[in-house]
């Protein structure tokens, strides 16, 4: 038989691992991957150079379609930078809000990424198990903004509105019952936070539930244990952040090292892995996922022993209250002036970032003391480790290469930004 000479081979984006926008050039010996160059642009979403020509309000909403998987987290960090230039402080009660909108969001992302990398390598259930309890965290995000996906909830000084006193209902319909439909409306007669606190009750079992699918299953183990190992040397020279960096053994955490919003008066654990390989980053968002829950529980015990404002008194950042824009000439200016013209940011550059569910997430802005960005750069936590791609894939076979784009949970609108 001769010889299988070297050769290339296009993987995505048709391939479903490429999730969608990767072209990767594969040159392989047999199944074994020599080198493997991602090519990026096929998206390319231009949202840096369309934040020179809006508003700091108008680019708000673009940042939640950057990746679109952890849209809050997105907004906070813009918010952020946009605070920093302007010097001001968010109130006390939106700073909790946001965070426990941003820990939702890391479930949202986790609960993805868990479904998405296990369809990869062949394990079909838990993306039906995770998305279930997606849903659940979506009508929050429907309760606060309206929105279930785009949210745009989080703004400069705080947060757009305070949490609903009571949850949206399902009706009887043609296809379910009363009963059905009572049953389905049990955990929904109260307030946002009640509906949070029976979710985070329940939470922790469907964990248990993704890890009896996963953590000990033979095939997962096969699929992901030395499969695309970084050492934490190599994962701190190439930039990595996030679980990437954490499941090298790198105790890296921004909420921590960097606390921002409230999460310095917040008790949670930052897990690390040993090996730094596939596995070892499954099992450290598996236990960032119940980190978040104990987060978000001690969020929802604060807020609801804590009323207060919710954003800024700063009428020429904030729109005026309703009620006093009916009464006030002045108020309603302000409010016109606020979503036509936007408001002025002072000359001058700030940075700031936040831990977002795939690492850090961080928006440089430059003002020239205009109502637009003179400048906006995003750095993206996916764009460091999808340039690993290559030293990870290295002698694996093509079947890892699945396993590993599925270890770095990328999400193309925010590497293609």
């Amino acid at each position: 038989m001769a010889d299988i000479k070297n050769y290339t081979l296009n993987f995505g984006p048709q391939h479903p691992a490429a999730h969608g926008v990767l072209r990767l050039v594969l040159e392989l010996d047999g199944e074994v991957i020599q080198r493997a160059d991602p090519h990026i642009g096929l998206l390319h979403r231009a949202t840096e150079k369309l934040a020179e020509s809006k508003t700091y309000i108008q680019s708000l909403p673009y940042m939640d379609r950057l990746d679109y998987v952890s849209m809050m987290s997105n907004e906070q960090a813009y918010c952020m930078a946009i605070e920093k230039m302007l010097g001001i402080e968010v109130p006390l009660r939106a700073q909790y809000i946001r965070v426990m909108f941003a820990e939702i969001t890391r479930l949202l992302n986790h609960l993805m990424w868990i479904g998405a990398h296990g369809l990869d390598c062949g394990a079909m259930n838990v993306l039906i198990y995770a998305f279930r309890e997606r849903e659940d965290l979506f009508d929050m995000y429907e309760a606060v903004s309206g929105a279930r996906m785009h949210a745009a909830y989080f703004r400069p000084g705080g947060v757009y509105r305070d949490l609903p006193d009571s949850m949206s209902q399902y009706t009887v319909s043609k296809i379910k019952n009363a009963k059905a439909i009572a049953r389905l409306n049990e955990n929904r007669s109260g307030s946002l936070l009640d509906f949070i606190e029976d979710f985070c009750k329940r939470f922790p079992k469907n964990v248990d539930d993704y890890e009896t699918l996963l953590t000990d299953n033979r095939i997962w183990k096969q699929r992901t244990v030395g499969i695309g190992v970084v050492s934490p040397e190599r994962a701190l020279n190439m930039g990595f952040t996030g679980p990437m960096l954490r499941g090298s053994g790198v105790a890296w955490d921004l909420r921590k090292t960097q606390p921002y919003d409230a999460y310095a008066a917040l008790d949670f654990d930052v897990p690390v892995g040993t090996n730094g390989d596939t596995y070892d980053r499954y099992v450290v968002r598996v236990e960032e996922m119940r980190q978040s829950n104990r987060i978000i529980q001690q969020c929802v015990a604060w807020l609801r022993a804590n009323p207060g404002p919710v954003i800024t008194d700063n009428h020429k950042v904030a729109p005026p209250a309703r009620v006093d824009m009916k009464s006030n000439m002045e108020e309603l200016i302000h409010h016109f002036k606020l979503f036509t013209e936007g408001f002025h940011v002072p000359e001058g550059e700030a940075y700031a970032a936040v831990e977002h569910p795939k690492g850090e997430f961080g928006i440089y802005m430059v003002s020239d003391g205009a109502n637009k960005p003179y400048r906006l750069k995003i750095r993206a936590p996916g764009f460091a480790h999808l340039a690993a791609l290559d030293e990870m894939s290295r002698g694996h076979m093509i079947a890892d290469a699945v396993a590993i784009i599925g270890t770095m949970d990328i999400v193309f609108g925010e590497i293609d930004r």
